[in-house]
């Protein structure tokens, strides 16, 4: 499974899906946009724009599937948990 976080290290909303990840032991990479500086943070930024359709964090990718916010239920079906 390819799993992705988009998130903001100081969003409640992204703390609480990282721990919802962590605490299942699922694999994935995190990439904290406000942590970046210059061209990447820019890159990641119009990537999340690309993928939401907006600048709303956290963004969860699954397997090319999409979950812009805390979405629980969404995010357990797409994890199969």
């Amino acid at each position: 499974m390819d799993v992705t976080l988009y998130a903001l290290s100081t969003c409640p909303y992204c703390k609480m899906t990282r721990k919802m990840l962590e605490d299942n032991d699922i694999v994935f990479d995190l990439v904290e946009a406000d942590l970046l500086e210059g061209q990447e943070r820019s890159d990641v930024l119009a990537e999340v724009k690309r993928l939401s359709d907006g600048t709303s964090f956290p963004v969860l990718v699954v397997d090319g599937e999409v979950v812009v916010g805390f979405n629980k239920k969404k995010i357990r079906e797409l994890l199969s948990l």
